[in-house]
């Protein structure tokens, strides 16, 4: 990728620190010649802007959840997403110590390199009627309702049966989305460069309570079986699922873009500096 030259500056809109941090980053790229517009995620104009093309790269500012819906905006129209953490996470993040103005030095002299990230297509489905389609970075979730009976979802890969989940719920999960929900309920960690689809049951009750990787281009069908149904989608607002009603994930085809800096060993290190966050990790015993 060449060293982009049309940059906008985006933050969480209800993290003040955040859009303050941003307008400073886009005065920095004032400082060396380069105009960057700055404003909130949920800016109309700016969403709009990037949709049509106007820019060759997206700074945002904020924690793993604003990574997360820049993703999402800039994964269909093919911008890379540059993250300044600003959040207590981070696992979308690579860590500088020396702060982003060192991190923006680097972008403008091209020390810099692309990774691509799989995405996952949901489509949830009633009586063979496509209801709505969806594009996730982490995952996504068919779990139990309001109501704290577990859920029965039937599960099948590529229309071969696996299995019957009786559960709180099921995580359908990129390899990006290991490190988030997927992780919390006790799954493994994949690399981020994987393209596989990973199954996690939550609380499983006297069913199958293991991970489940699925073959690279595997599609999983998820049927309700129960009238206690919804689905979310990295973590979005929930949207209710009827009994018989069908949630089928795919590998996109597009995919998320992150710039990166320095050798691919990026991921290991950080994944070590967070799961080392235990205090008495290193004391003598």
């Amino acid at each position: 990728m060449n060293i982009p030259k049309r940059v906008v500056i985006t933050a969480h809109p209800k993290l003040t620190e955040a859009m303050q941090e941003a307008k400073a980053i886009a005065a920095y790229f004032g400082e060396k010649g380069m105009e960057a517009p700055c404003g909130s995620l949920n800016d109309e104009d700016l969403r709009r802007r990037v949709k049509q093309g106007e820019f060759d790269l997206l700074v945002a500012v904020g924690g793993d959840g604003t990574m997360l819906r820049a993703g999402h905006l800039c994964a269909p129209n093919h911008v890379p997403v540059l993250g300044i953490n600003k959040g207590r996470l981070g696992f979308l993040f690579q860590a500088d110590l020396q702060g982003w103005q060192h991190t923006i030095d680097m972008l403008l002299a091209g020390e810099f390199w692309v990774e691509n990230r799989m995405l996952l297509r949901a489509e949830h489905l009633r009586a063979g009627e496509v209801l709505s389609t969806w594009l996730a970075v982490n995952d996504v979730v068919v779990s139990r309702g309001q109501y704290l009976r577990p859920i029965h979802i039937h599960a099948s890969v590529d229309g071969q049966y696996l299995t019957t989940f009786v559960a709180d719920g099921l995580i359908a999960s990129t390899a990006t989305g290991s490190t988030a929900y997927a992780l919390a309920a006790g799954g493994p960690i994949l690399p981020p460069e994987l393209r596989n689809i990973l199954l996690m049951p939550i609380a499983p009750h006297l069913s199958v309570d293991r991970a489940v990787v699925l073959s690279e281009g595997s599609a999983v069908t998820m049927t309700v079986l129960s009238d206690n149904g919804v689905m979310s989608v990295d973590g979005q607002l929930p949207a209710s699922l009827a009994e018989e009603d069908r949630v089928v994930v795919r590998a996109a085809e597009e995919s998320v873009q992150f710039i990166r800096f320095g050798d691919e060993g990026y991921f290991y290190r950080n994944l070590t500096a967070h799961m080392n966050q235990n205090a008495t990790i290193g004391l003598p015993r």
